[in-house]
């Protein structure tokens, strides 16, 4: 399961994937009310994850490592709703994966910098999607899951090659 991590919305994107086929399974976004306070919010977060995960049964979670951009402010909002989502996927056993926004781009398109449409439209190719998944939110958390299952393979190929050169 990829989670785009926020406090106005959490995307998710659950994906089956085995060898190099992946398949999305479910998508949405988790929302909280603009007016609410932040503690409030991110007390909404945490048992709609807690909810998603136990409905779900995940075997791993893939989230977005924190980049900051220029706006310092909002970076600091979405660390609040990270950390609750880190600390949900923990307590419920979870483990945890983290990717860079310049790692997903990688895994999906091919190339760190690519544009975010790039991405959305690639995660739409993989997952044979007719059209991009809404909101972004969403649409980056299955990316954010491309990745993972992406870099488990690579890795794991990476262990067989090592285990063969050994023996």
């Amino acid at each position: 399961m990829g989670i785009d991590p926020g406090v106005a919305t959490v995307g998710f994107g659950l994906i089956e994937a085995e060898r190099a086929q992946a398949r999305m399974l479910q998508y949405g976004a988790i929302t909280t009310e603009a007016g609410l306070p932040l503690s409030a919010r991110l007390l909404q977060i945490g048992r709609d994850m807690e909810e998603l995960i136990d409905r779900c049964r995940p075997e791993v979670i893939a989230v977005e490592e924190l980049f900051f951009n220029t706006n310092i402010t909002t970076g600091i909002s979405v660390a609040h709703g990270r950390g609750v989502i880190l600390y949900t996927a923990e307590k419920r056993g979870v483990p945890l994966f983290e990717y860079t926004p310049s790692q997903v781009k990688q895994a999906v398109v091919g190339y760190g910098k690519a544009e975010k449409r790039q991405v959305m439209d690639m995660t739409r190719r993989l997952l044979r999607l007719r059209s991009v998944p809404r909101p972004d939110d969403a649409a980056d958390a299955l990316a954010l899951a491309l990745c993972h299952a992406r870099s488990v393979t690579s890795l794991l190929q990476r262990a067989n090659l090592a285990a063969k050169q050994t023996i």
